[in-house]
């Protein structure tokens, strides 16, 4: 196995072999008031147990089951509000991109690029992302093999950038069902880099609401806590005041009081586990 790389941003360090990170926000941006309103109490929850935070929430939400599906505040109006997220809390803040052409600017306003599971395979978004120097996310494909990630990851550092974290969000099993293999874990972290678990995608049921991707909060918990207790660097779960009632991804957010006492059971494995 690889050594473990570590990655900065900010005052947060990404290790597979270091204190686990929480990433966790809204599934898009709602608005300016509810971005700032989340980030604060995200941020108050991870200080509480201890845990360092990044905020995260989309400006765009472009994957999504029907052309009905609320995509976001856009890419200018989201931009600014998770630049003012980063000054008034101080917290690193990540978003998702879906194209070439929107990488120059979302480099500039956040500290990590996300590229969607759906997209982790196109050559040209993952070179540009490298090339900005940002820290680069890239969540496994549905569709793809653990070790597969190995050459994704190889698209990334082909430009010199090796801030790369690697994000496990479950398998394709079958129709609207997903399932989490904790073996990926490790096997992913045999490329060195940072892997994340994303605990709320992972208990998603793609398009299973017909014209809306269901899913079962009630497990991500669980999900969570196995896979600090495989050893992973960072936890990304998606939380929202009233997910319920939230435009995208309500059924797998985690409810916003849902996470504290989660992240103390969190920061307890992962200590048991690294020592």
């Amino acid at each position: 196995m690889s050594d473990p790389k570590h990655v900065k941003v900010g005052p947060v360090t990404f290790g597979n072999d270091l204190p686990f990170v929480l990433i966790s926000g809204p599934c898009q941006i709602e608005s300016r008031d509810h971005a700032l309103f989340m980030a604060d109490a995200l941020a108050k929850a991870a200080a509480d147990a201890g845990v360092p935070f990044i905020f995260k929430s989309s400006f765009d939400k472009a994957n999504r089951t029907s052309v009905s599906g609320k995509r976001g505040v856009g890419i200018d109006a989201g931009l600014a509000i998770l630049a003012e997220v980063k000054a008034v809390l101080g917290c690193p803040v990540l978003t998702d991109i879906h194209g070439p052409e929107q990488v120059k600017a979302a480099a500039q306003a956040v500290d990590i690029l996300q590229i969607p599971a759906f997209l982790c395979r196109q050559t040209d978004l993952l070179i540009a992302a490298g090339k900005t120097g940002a820290v680069i996310n890239v969540k496994k494909g549905q569709f793809l093999a653990p070790w597969d990630m190995a050459a994704v990851a190889q698209k990334v550092a082909s430009t010199g950038n090796e801030r790369i974290l690697l994000t496990e969000r479950g398998a394709s099993f079958g129709y609207n069902t997903l399932v989490s293999d904790m073996r990926a874990l490790p096997v992913m972290a045999e490329t060195g880099y940072p892997v994340v678990f994303d605990a709320t995608h992972s208990v998603q049921q793609p398009g299973g609401l017909g014209s809306a991707s269901g899913g079962q909060r009630d497990y991500a918990p669980l999900l969570a806590r196995s896979a600090v207790a495989a050893g992973v660097a960072a936890i990304f779960a998606e939380a929202h005041d009233d997910p319920d009632n939230a435009p995208s991804d309500g059924p797998v957010m985690l409810k916003l009081d849902w996470v504290g006492p989660m992240l103390k059971q969190l920061k307890a494995i992962d200590q048991v586990v690294k020592g």
